[in-house]
């Protein structure tokens, strides 16, 4: 496979820095970073502690009474995947605030073992859940695709992720949609995002979809009956607001750490039983066997992986220090996802040279060196 130039693609800086406060480095695409040498999603950190989430909570609360049902009809969706996030969302919701959500989970690609618990536990807590799972040659095809085109296998979960919830609410009309946290102001984004209650289908196609279109996937051999399962019925339908979707994260003040607690205690979720390869922690992305190659291909492309998204987070939640979060990234951050990989091997129809061809083309060599035979990080942070 012709090799990529990763750093044109995605309009990398030639020079990489790290943020001085947490362990992100200047290659996460959109990041900021600022005079002092502080990353965009650690500037947020110090912004959010300056806002009103009470006053948001009022906003909140007008928002949820105009929508809320007076006859027990669903009056707003929740995207849900069992984990932690979403269930906090789905219960706060529900519990404190009297509305009655609908959830919407879009299948993994497959199941782990404590994924399938966790659904179970959240669906025993007291919500209905509708769940998409399109045709298993579908999910392999886009899979495959995504990883040769885009060096992402996850791609075309992340349309049914973000768009298959837009179509359940237009089928049950249901104005109203929460998702989770701001992604872009949380992690590490463009500061125009701090203040975003929601995004517009551009937006979600420039950050979710890397701009590429449905045209993109119909000249790839795919009908649009096979992929009417991805996109709600109109595009329209989404900008001109027929349902407003909202990040419950603009309301509360969103932490993970705090979400876990709730959830363990509200609604059953489970950590696993031993942690997440390419990481530390026991919480994150325990759902689908093909999640953590998602998390290894942007380790190829931009330098980091799960535990450097996890350690830095940790860190601008006052949970570690930045010293310990470099311990761990040093540790974790470059670890192969061996534990499915075989598993992913049959689901995407590829041999293991195949694999490694498509991989090593995504690789970025500004990133990336060879040492005593083995791939070492050029930067590694300090």
């Amino acid at each position: 496979m012709k090799k990529i130039d990763v750093s044109k693609k995605y309009n990398l800086p030639e020079k990489v820095i790290f943020c001085k406060k947490c362990v992100i480095s200047n290659q996460r695409p959109r990041i900021v970073f600022d005079k002092e040498g502080i990353c965009s999603a650690c500037r947020y950190f110090e912004y959010k502690e300056k806002i009103d989430f009470k006053k948001r909570e009022e906003e909140l609360i007008q928002l949820l009474d105009k929508h809320r049902s007076k006859n027990s009809k669903y009056d707003c969706v929740v995207p849900s995947s069992g984990g932690k996030d979403s269930a906090y969302v789905a219960h706060e919701l529900k519990h404190k605030y009297g509305m009655n959500p609908l959830t919407v989970t879009w299948s993994p690609l497959r199941y782990t073992e404590i994924g399938w618990k966790n659904i179970n536990s959240f669906n025993d807590s007291g919500f209905d859940i509708i769940l998409g799972m399109p045709k298993g040659d579908v999910k392999k095809k886009l899979a495959k695709i995504a990883m040769i085109e885009m060096g992402d296998p996850f791609q075309g979960f992340i349309y049914g992720q973000v768009l298959f919830p837009v179509t359940i609410a237009l089928k049950y009309g249901i104005s109203l949609i929460f998702r989770g946290e701001n992604a872009e102001a949380e992690y590490g984004g463009s500061p125009e995002s701090w203040n975003k209650k929601y995004l517009t289908m551009e937006e979600f196609k420039k950050v979710y979809f890397s701009n590429y279109t449905l045209d993109f996937w119909l000249n790839k051999g795919f009908s649009k009956e096979e992929l009417s399962f991805f996109y709600p019925a109109e595009e329209k339908d989404f900008e001109n607001k027929i349902c407003d979707s909202y990040f419950y994260g603009y309301f509360r003040n969103w932490s993970n750490h705090s979400n876990f607690y709730y959830a363990t205690k509200n609604t059953g979720f489970q950590p696993n039983t031993r942690r997440t390869e390419g990481t530390y922690t026991k919480y994150s992305s325990i759902d689908d066997k093909m999640d953590p190659f998602h998390q290894w291909f942007a380790l190829l492309k931009f330098g980091h992986g799960r535990c450097t998204a996890n350690a830095a987070r940790e860190v601008r939640e006052g949970f570690i220090t930045r010293d310990e979060a470099v311990a761990l990234v040093h540790k974790y951050d470059s670890e192969f996802p061996s534990l499915y990989f075989k598993e992913f091997l049959e689901f995407t129809n590829l041999s293991e040279d195949e694999f490694w061809d498509i991989a090593e083309a995504w690789r970025n060599h500004n990133l990336w060196t060879k040492k005593d035979n083995e791939w070492v990080k050029k930067y590694p942070v300090k």
